[in-house]
């Protein structure tokens, strides 16, 4: 796998989750504070309010929590470049508790990766938190995330 300048997340770093392609993606929960050790090269931030500035590149994705991207289009755009990048880059995704939108996003980075719309959210709860996409409405989502990406 090719590494870039900044290279890619330790395997066992708390919250990566490790993809089916070998992609390693943190999630994290931003009310839990800053995590040790090195900064993401992108960081992906799923709020309803525009999240505070920092020193890494960053795009916000303006996501009410409870709920869904104000913008599916651009929410998608989004997790599809940060799928990318991961290749590569540390990518975070991050939401203020780091559970229901974030694993909403990472399930969706999970269909991009391979894993079929209908095991993504399982797939998330299994490898990276238990009590990952908390509503039915994050769920039908993530279902719905690949006949989007088909159509």
């Amino acid at each position: 796998m090719h590494r870039g300048v900044g290279g890619t997340w330790e395997a066992e770093a708390p919250g990566v989750l490790r993809l089916p392609s070998g992609r390693l993606v943190r999630g994290r929960g931003l009310r839990h504070g800053p995590v040790e050790g090195p900064e993401p090269g992108l960081g992906v931030y799923l709020l309803g309010e525009e999240p505070p500035v920092v020193p890494w590149e960053s795009r916000w994705v303006p996501w009410p929590d409870f709920r869904l991207p104000r913008d599916r289009a651009g929410a998608r755009e989004t997790l599809r470049i940060a799928w990318e990048r991961a290749e590569r880059d540390r990518v975070e995704v991050a939401c203020h508790g780091g559970r229901g939108r974030t694993g909403t996003a990472l399930a969706c980075m999970a269909v991009l990766d391979g894993v079929e719309p209908g095991e993504a959210v399982a797939y998330v709860r299994r490898h990276y938190d238990r009590r990952a996409v908390e509503t039915p409405w994050q769920k039908r989502y993530v279902r719905r995330f690949g006949s989007e990406l088909a159509g």
